[in-house]
């Protein structure tokens, strides 16, 4: 009882503020998902594609999974998105085992050069964005212990989402009922992991709810890597009429000095993977997160044919990062200082109709809309020491207050004659940066400035139903991308202020795929794709605690994806998933090697593979479950090819290959529902790089994986 309480208190004012969304009398957590029928098992109702319209993954001219809550549940302690995304083709989300820096994420290599959150793809939590309009992302907050599905969107139809649309990740919270559930959970395991969860869910009439808070906390895989995390989500859905329903949305977390070993070079790779480097431990490197937003989407039906959805939302979120940069590289009066603090305040509207009707006696539907979104931020920069003391806050050495807006208009349509399937949009995007700079002393001037980008990105869609258990496609598309706030930070000559010359990137793709269900219950989708870019943004110089970026010409990114799956009689079933990626600079540049860098003398030669994108990926699991007796077990497979750490393509993390065991056991006693699991990730105790710092100026380009880990956990719930 002492831990639970423990646990309340230190969820603070969002355990409370759920508290007091719930209606009298009301109980705890989510039901278990029931198992889906066969035609929801191998083809499930996604609305990523056709945003807001529900629709049969199988009938999208696009390359879309969908990763329900038992696959969530199954594939680890429910902290990171890596967790589940491993077995997407064509993701690859790299967990660093650093919470002081977020997991890496791209999709079809875009993405993979973020030194910095995530970027190059849009996030998305129950129709509020988790990506700013410059197109950084965040995913700290993403609840996994509430979600009902994680919806991933890649190929040409992502860029019908605007600015950093190289693909899309969705999550969607579970509604709460019918039954009235709650369910306590705790998990603990390897390198001092401890996770605590509590959920409450259920339906009043027309009101349904679902909250979940969380504890979580580990002493981390390498040395001075502990951290902490609490979180809250909550979700609300309100049905006024059957025409009208309202669906509000809380969350948060909050990460105090979450510690950054930081990445290793080679050598020190070599002497001890668990190991920090040492600068990390001279200035105490560290990170704190704190975040809340809300949001609220109503859904109205004038009638039959028409509707109306409006999406509305506000948060605020601090960051305070403590770095290593040595105290004489600050000397100048230009230099940052080695302590980021950024305060963000976010907020943003998304209006669109849709119509449902017919053409030529053939259903159509079609949706137009408006986006608008805006961030403001204070940037500041902070000296890492004071006097002879390091890795505390000094004197400051930088103050601006940034603020970017988008707007974006777009519409979409999508007709389906006989056999056919046509789906066609466009979206036109205006992003703007304005940024005004309060630090005006000697050898630092007014760097004051403003900048503005704009871009239409039109995609197109067919799908040609061969059969009912065969469906091809193909679609093209053209996207952009703008640099972010933090790709913007700073200029390459090492002055002051924002680096306003960097261009926003365009793209163009196309894809090719085929979705076949065959057998009793088995499904196979292929997809081949193609991606051109111009003005790819990538990194030209990474050091002192400076990111500085170029664009670098054109780039090309040609793959394909592939996903097998399906059960047998006897309780068997398997999943597969397979992808190649060859990414690469088409055109040669130069880059630098330090920083301030005012000309880059390094050429990188066209052909040169872009870094931090492993060029395939594999993942296969076989499972098996006795329901007599409430038992799963499986074993994993997860293999990544070599990663690339830098443009020069001088080093690189070699390919891993791993093995993961899961076994759970549930039982029905009474109104509990009791489930123990145990999970033992890399079986075979490998060491591995698990991600890269890509073109990290020091060469500390590596950050280890673990080796053997466990976790063993209990849930209960109970249906009042």
């Amino acid at each position: 009882m002492h831990d639970v309480q423990s646990f309340a208190r230190r969820c603070g004012a969002p355990a409370l503020l759920a508290a007091a969304m719930l209606p009298p009398g009301a109980a705890i957590a989510q039901p278990q998902p029931q198992p889906p029928v066969r035609e929801g098992l191998l083809s499930p109702v996604v609305i990523s594609v056709t945003r807001g319209v529900e629709q049969r993954a199988f009938d999208t001219p696009a390359s879309v999974d969908v990763v329900d809550a038992a696959v969530i549940r199954d594939a680890g302690p429910q902290v990171n998105l890596s967790e589940a995304l491993s077995r997407v083709p064509g993701v690859v989300a790299l967990n660093r085992q650093n919470y002081a820096q977020d997991i890496q994420i791209s999709s079809r290599g875009f993405g993979a050069r973020s030194t910095f959150g995530v970027r190059g793809l849009r996030l998305y939590v129950d129709g509020i964005p988790a990506t700013g309009p410059d197109g950084q992302g965040q995913v700290s907050h993403f609840d996994l212990a509430s979600a009902a599905r994680i919806e991933v969107l890649r190929g040409p139809f992502s860029a019908l989402y605007g600015n950093s649309s190289g693909g899309v990740i969705s999550m969607f919270t579970a509604d709460g009922g019918p039954q009235t559930i709650g369910e306590i959970g705790t998990a603990f395991g390897s390198d001092g992991l401890r996770r605590t969860g509590l959920k409450l869910g259920g339906q009043q009439g027309a009101l349904q709810y679902n909250l979940s808070a969380s504890r979580f906390e580990t002493d981390g895989s390498r040395q001075h890597s502990a951290a902490e995390r609490t979180g809250f989500n909550g979700k609300v859905k309100y049905t006024l009429d059957a025409d009208t329903r309202w669906t509000f949305v809380l969350n948060s977390v909050r990460m105090p000095d979450v510690q950054d070993p930081l990445g290793l070079t080679r050598a020190e790779l070599q002497a001890d993977p668990r190991r920090a480097t040492p600068a990390a431990l001279t200035f105490n490197t560290r990170k704190s997160i704190d975040q809340t937003q809300g949001g609220v989407v109503l859904d109205h039906r004038f009638n039959p044919g028409n509707a109306l959805q409006v999406t509305a939302y506000v948060g605020e979120r601090a960051t305070q990062q403590f770095q290593s940069i040595p105290v004489a590289t600050q000397t100048p009066a230009s230099h940052p200082g080695g302590v980021i603090d950024l305060a963000r305040d976010y907020s943003g509207i998304d209006a669109r109709w849709i119509r449902k009707s017919q053409l030529l006696d053939e259903p159509l539907t079609f949706t137009a809309g408006v986006s608008m979104e805006r961030l403001q931020e204070d940037r500041r920069g902070f000296q890492n020491f004071v006097g002879s003391t390091l890795g505390v806050l000094g004197a400051l050495r930088r103050d601006e207050a940034n603020d970017v807006r988008s707007t974006d208009e777009y519409a979409q349509a999508e007709w389906a004659p006989g056999r056919w399937r046509i789906s066609a949009g466009v979206r036109h995007s205006q992003v703007s940066f304005d940024s005004r700079d309060h630090y005006v002393v000697p050898g630092n001037p007014d760097d004051s400035g403003s900048v503005s980008y704009s871009a239409t990105s039109p995609v197109l869609g067919l799908v040609f139903r061969a059969s009912d258990d065969l469906n091809l496609y193909a679609s093209l598309g053209k996207g952009f991308e703008t640099p972010t706030l933090n790709e913007l930070a700073y200029r390459p000559s090492g002055a002051t202020g924002l680096n306003l010359n960097l261009r926003s990137a365009g793209s163009r793709q196309w894809e090719l795929g085929v979705k076949s269900q065959f057998g009793k219950d088995w499904a196979l989708n292929a997809a081949y794709f193609r991606a051109r870019t111009s003005d790819e943004i990538a990194v030209l110089a990474n050091t002192g605690g400076r990111s500085v970026y170029q664009n670098v010409g054109s780039t090309s990114r040609d793959g394909v994806e592939a996903v097998l799956s399906g059960r047998w009689q006897g309780g068997w079933s398997a999943y597969a998933s397979a992808s190649y990626l060859d990414a690469i600079y088409r055109d040669s540049f130069l880059t630098c090697t330090s920083a301030p860098c005012a000309k880059p003398t390094t050429r990188i030669a066209a052909g040169n593979r872009i870094p931090g994108i492993p060029a395939s990926t594999l993942y296969a699991e076989v499972a098996w479950a006795h329901r007599p007796w409430g038992l799963e077990t499986a074993l994993e497979w997860r293999r990544l090819g070599r990663i690339y750490v830098d443009d020069g393509n001088t080093d690189a993390a070699p390919a891993s290959s791993v093995f993961n065991l899961r076994v759970s056991l549930a039982q029905q006693v009474g109104r509990w529902a009791l489930r123990e699991f145990l999970r033992v990730d890399n079986i075979a105790d490998r060491s591995y790089v698990g991600s890269v710092i890509v073109n990290e100026g020091n060469s500390r380009f590596f950050e280890p994986a673990p080796g053997r880990t466990w976790l063993l956990g209990l849930n209960a719930a109970y249906q009042f």
